[in-house]
Parts: structure tokens; sequence; C-alpha cells
């Protein structure tokens, strides 16, 4: 599995702060890079594969450990 490009951290943070951190963070990389976002607001589950879904990129993976969730995610 690829590195990721960038790691970004939410833990701590509750929607809509991940999704709109998640969304900033997507923007600065180009296509074909990796995501690694970790976060551990319950909502995120849901919340960050719907706006990855929206803005046309891939949700790899998503584990989770110990309450953080981690979602890998390339940007198309």
């Amino acid at each position: 599995m690829a590195e990721a490009n960038q790691i970004l951290d939410v833990k701590g943070l509750h929607c809509p702060m991940p999704v709109l951190k998640t969304k900033k963070a997507l923007t600065e990389l180009r296509a074909g890079q990796v995501l690694n976002v970790l976060a551990t607001d319950p909502a995120s589950r849901n919340d960050i594969p719907a706006l990855i879904g929206r803005l046309g990129s891939e949700v790899l993976s998503v584990s989770e450990e110990q309450g953080v969730i981690s979602f890998r995610i390339l940007k198309k």
C-alpha cells in the first residue's frame, strides 16, 4: 500500500470540522496522491465517505483502532 502524501489529524474535533478540514486538505493535493485522515467523531464514519463520493475521489480503506477511525483517501 502506498505511503500517505499527507496525514490529517482531526481527532477530538466534532461535526462538521472533520469534513471541512478533509475537504480543504484534499484541495491541496494533486490527483493520484493519498490523504490519511485520523478522526474520533463517530459521525465521520458516514460523513467523510459521503464527502469523498461527492468530490469524485476514492476511499481506499477505513479502519478503526482504539476509537480512532483512519481513512485512506485517493484524490482523483
